[in-house]
């Protein structure tokens, strides 16, 4: 029982990071029924550089846990410029001429080119990402519980709830989510629906960045960092819904907790199955997702 508890703490915690990741496609299918498949290499690229960041600012004689806070709105920053650049290049063509291999192929070239440019300048080796947190284990009970994965969890549910209070509480959210209920009928109202989806790329990187400078204090930090976390993330969004804002935390946390399980119960070189095995369950039986509307398209 003891090392159940254990085992699902330590999927809750990856499970977040899936959910914040697949909350990135999530906004971007809201309001302009894309996918920005470079969502791994933001990650990567925000990962290393928060790296940089702390890294000088440590070197300016400041403690790692101030260097890390101070860091996070340049990685937010980052994060906003690059996923404008995105759509700016990648997308808006494509959706203005209704070609869906057009922002499919533009997004995961440039995210080739996001993730070369990042093996030139950081190069290819794994680098350590200092934690500004304790690396000694608490414990509670019999589980023991690293501090930086506490911050993990509070991080992803933060980020996702500041957008939440966003949409609902600000004018400019309650555009965003008047373009995710019908963009035709938002851009009659007046609101520039160009703006709103260039904004909804923006905050899908920097949700992908977040999510790397959370989970690289616990790994090691590197261009080829989020590839595999990006097509999990992917799997996660399709399993709860890309439609549903829920459906990606529960979707973060189902793959998650049972990936943890496989890998302590049967194997970690079967640890990836569960998930797809759910995934093609999901697209056989509720394609929309777990927590998702389908949605009937008028011809």
């Amino acid at each position: 029982m003891d090392i159940l508890a254990q085992l699902l703490v330590s999927g809750i915690s990856v499970g977040m990071v899936y959910g914040v990741i697949a909350f990135g496609y999530q906004l971007t299918f809201a309001t302009s029924k894309t996918l920005n498949f470079g969502q791994g290499e933001a990650l990567a690229v925000g990962a290393l550089v928060g790296l940089s960041t702390v890294n000088f600012l440590i070197g300016q004689s400041l403690g790692t846990m101030t260097a890390y806070l101070l860091m996070l709105p340049v990685v937010f920053a980052f994060g906003l410029l690059q996923g404008s650049v995105v759509e700016f290049l990648g997308v808006r063509q494509a959706i203005r001429t209704r070609s869906e291999a057009g922002w499919i192929m533009a997004t995961i070239a440039l995210g080739i080119i996001f993730k070369n440019l990042a093996e030139n300048i950081w190069g290819r080796d794994a680098l350590r990402f200092p934690s500004p947190l304790p690396e000694a284990a608490m414990n509670f009970g019999p589980v023991r519980v690293q501090p930086m994965e506490i911050a993990i969890v509070i991080g992803a549910l933060g980020l996702m709830l500041a957008v939440e209070v966003f949409n609902r509480r600000s004018i400019y959210g309650k555009a965003v989510v008047a373009t995710a209920n019908d963009r035709d009928a938002a851009g009659l109202m007046g609101i520039n629906t160009r703006v709103v989806i260039t904004f909804s790329y923006a905050l899908s990187s920097l949700a992908a960045a977040f999510a790397g400078v959370l989970v690289a204090p616990i790994t090691l930090t590197g261009a080829t960092m989020g590839a595999v976390l990006g097509l999990k993330a992917f799997a996660v969004a399709i399993i709860g819904g890309l439609s549903s804002g829920m459906g990606v935390v529960v979707g973060g946390l189902i793959l998650g907790i049972t990936e943890t399980l496989t890998g302590y119960y049967i194997s970690t070189g079967y640890k990836d199955v569960p998930g797809l095995v759910l995934l093609l369950l999901v697209l056989s039986i509720k394609p929309s997702g777990l927590f998702g509307k389908a949605t009937i398209k008028k011809v």
